[in-house]
């Protein structure tokens, strides 16, 4: 992404919100990851072992691999640790769906725009879309299944049935983990502000109003 493509994502007053902050950042990260993988192919390199060790790159958060190698990744996945082989250029998102079976993580757009990959990773949402799971080994990482204790549900779960914030349920799960880091994060002090911190999260059906009052409702559960 070169700099016509952040100015895209420029506010008029020539400030980035804090999500756009984050997806720029995740986009540059995984362009990185993607040129170091494309580089370390071109070299010739010997063949490495299936699970080779990937050397870190000076940036610290991108791995360089010989070309058809794998690397092993631990997860912590909603406490449990998780180890898997994967190519470098396995996304979380896929790795949480396709290989450890966790759908509940929606694959909607593919491109960051949407939310409904939305996870947690270290406490922080992530886009899982726009990460590499290589990139993210040793975190903690919160799905949507990982939120209720039991039988007992979250709060925000709670209060996403008792608003009725959902329709055709595709976005949920991103927006519920979204709501979760919002209320975490101190930014539910008004219908606006919550609207500012889950402006990143869109619903097709336009139920706002409701996911709004339903993030307004479990903050104050969780203050309690």
């Amino acid at each position: 992404m070169d700099s016509s493509d952040d100015a895209d994502f420029v506010h008029g007053d020539g400030e980035h919100d804090p999500e756009t902050e984050k997806l720029l950042h995740s986009r540059r990260t995984v362009l990185k990851s993607i040129a170091v993988a494309a580089a370390a192919a071109g070299t010739g390199a010997g063949a490495a072992p299936a699970a080779a060790a990937a050397g870190r790159t000076a940036a610290g958060s991108a791995y360089a691999v010989a070309a058809g190698a794998s690397v092993e990744v631990a997860l912590s996945v909603n406490g449990q640790l998780r180890k898997l082989v994967l190519e470098p250029r396995v996304t979380l998102l896929d790795a949480l769906r396709e290989r450890l079976g966790l759908t509940g993580t929606k694959k909607g757009c593919d491109r960051g725009e949407c939310g409904a990959c939305t996870v947690l990773v270290d406490g922080e949402r992530v886009k899982s879309c726009l990460t590499l799971a290589v990139m993210r080994g040793g975190a903690e990482v919160t799905t949507v299944e990982g939120l209720a204790r039991g039988e007992e549900l979250h709060p925000v779960q709670e209060a996403f049935i008792r608003h009725d914030a959902f329709q055709c349920g595709a976005c949920t799960p991103g927006q519920i983990m979204s709501a979760v880091a919002c209320i975490n994060e101190g930014h539910t002090g008004s219908e606006a502000e919550i609207r500012e911190w889950m402006s990143g999260n869109l619903c097709r059906c336009a139920a706002y109003q409701n996911i709004v009052a339903a993030v307004a409702d479990a903050a104050k559960e969780v203050r309690r």
